[in-house]
């Protein structure tokens, strides 16, 4: 994935219209939502949940789209908490250009593992984010949990 300007099109539409889910790093497809590991982590096992409808506020969401981007909200953070271990959530969506968001044109949901003690001096003195493992690690410990879920493909 790229960030925001580095690209004339919506990362999330075209990764959601890519043939290969494995090479997009789609974990899921719903109906109406999907999830997607970011391609720049914060964390480990860092995805993000995203409708398919290019939206870019959550006002626009229609109600069964909401709906399933909270449950698999809910679902992501149970798959890394079962295979991660992961102690802690952030979970947000970051709304606008002004409120951080990369990708304004897109809604979607971050969900960030968090452990005790993962940050450290690297990001404040380094000004780079170490992480334990690489995107195709995290890829191949949670797809198959994905693929668990009931009415979607991956």
């Amino acid at each position: 994935m790229t960030t925001a300007g580095e690209s004339d099109g919506c990362i999330f539409c075209d990764h959601a219209e890519r043939g290969d889910d494995h090479e997009a790093r789609i974990l899921y497809r719903g109906a109406q939502a999907f999830v997607i590991l970011n391609a720049f982590p914060y964390n480990t096992g860092h995805l993000m949940v995203a409708p398919f409808r290019h939206v870019g506020d959550i006002c626009e969401l229609e109600e069964a789209e909401r709906g399933e981007m909270m449950s698999l909200t809910s679902e992501s953070i149970a798959i890394i908490r079962k295979a991660m271990k992961a102690q802690g959530f952030n979970v947000g969506m970051n709304l606008g250009t002004v409120a951080g968001a990369g990708i304004p044109g897109h809604i979607h949901m971050h969900v960030v593992p968090r452990w005790g003690g993962d940050t450290n001096f690297m990001p404040v003195v380094g000004k780079t984010k170490v992480l334990p493992e690489m995107i195709e690690q995290t890829d191949d410990k949670l797809r198959p949990l994905f693929a668990r879920l009931s009415g979607g493909a991956t």
